[in-house]
């Protein structure tokens, strides 16, 4: 099974007539993915790489059954499309866009609180690279051809890093489940925690791969998680261990402010719990397989 997306979810882009927008959406459906629209107001009946272009999500939603929607909108109007998504019913959200407000986010997770759980739409990102599951549906901007199908589940909230670890995979013969980039602002849809419980869930995961970073307390619930409901092994890589502590590095999120947000400290809390942690990114997949062939 997959945990968010499979072969036959239905698709719409947010954004479609954007030049990344485009790009991507034929990315997608050259990989298999069941794109079957776009939205962009005011260019409704447009077409882009041969899919119909709506004004509104729930014109979209109404006229092709999407079930899944990824967010290709300038920042200032990312947030306003993330709930208008909720509202048409989509049950699913990447939003790719990076330099989305902490504000606005913070507007966008109170507003889906609105809805019961089981209505509740599911958003990772913003700033993420967008969730694939290898040989199904690609929904993101990441390069499908290094993953390969198999049993690793893959979490991060660096899409880069994410893209490593499926790559030493690949060239190791082991082969992803799915992969989840969260994205790396400090107000994001899903943590780490979320995505855990659906790894642990699903019968085609066997190991997981948490990609974490400096910044937050996200890796810290990860672990108190890991360490109270996760069954399979668990191997973790933080990025991040020179940064100096107070100083933006990179994603907005990853700024150490309190006990528990270095790398050093957050290597030490997943470690703990039992996490096998990777002390360098090359060797993320060494790692990832001797895990595997010790469970």
């Amino acid at each position: 099974m997959s945990i968010l997306i499979d072969s036959e979810t239905p698709v719409i882009v947010q954004g479609i007539t954007g030049k990344m927008a485009r790009f991507h959406t034929k990315d997608m459906l050259e990989y298999g993915t069941n794109v079957v629209g776009g939205v962009v107001p005011g260019k409704g009946g447009e077409t882009v790489e041969g899919l119909p272009v709506f004004d509104t999500v729930e014109e979209a939603v109404a006229a092709t059954g999407a079930e899944a929607s990824l967010v290709f909108v300038p920042p200032p109007f990312a947030a306003d499309s993330i709930m208008e998504a909720a509202d048409a019913g989509i049950r699913y959200c990447v939003c790719i866009t990076d330099g989305v407000p902490a504000q606005d986010m913070i507007r966008v997770k109170r507003y889906m609180y609105r809805y019961p759980k089981e209505r509740r739409m599911v958003l990772t990102g913003p700033n993420c690279a967008g969730t694939i599951s290898p040989g199904k549906a690609l929904l993101g901007i990441m390069p499908g051809h290094i993953y390969d199908k198999g049993h690793v589940g893959i979490v991060g909230r660096s899409g880069t890093l994410g893209y490593e670890a499926a790559s030493q995979l690949k060239d190791l013969g082991i082969g992803v489940s799915t992969s989840v980039g969260i994205g790396g602002d400090p107000i994001n849809g899903s943590s780490f925690r979320d995505i855990l419980e659906r790894f642990e869930k699903d019968e085609d995961t066997h190991v997981v791969a948490l990609i974490g970073e400096i910044g937050g307390p996200q890796e810290a619930e990860a672990a108190e998680y890991i360490r109270d409901h996760m069954t399979k092994p668990v191997v973790a890589y933080v990025a991040g261990l020179t940064a100096p502590r107070g100083r933006t590095m990179g994603h907005a999120g990853a700024i150490i402010s309190a006990f528990g947000e270095s790398a050093s400290e957050k290597v030490e809390i997943l470690s703990s719990v039992g996490v096998t942690v990777a002390e360098h990114p090359s060797e993320i997949g060494a790692t990832i397989a001797r895990t595997m062939e010790a469970a």
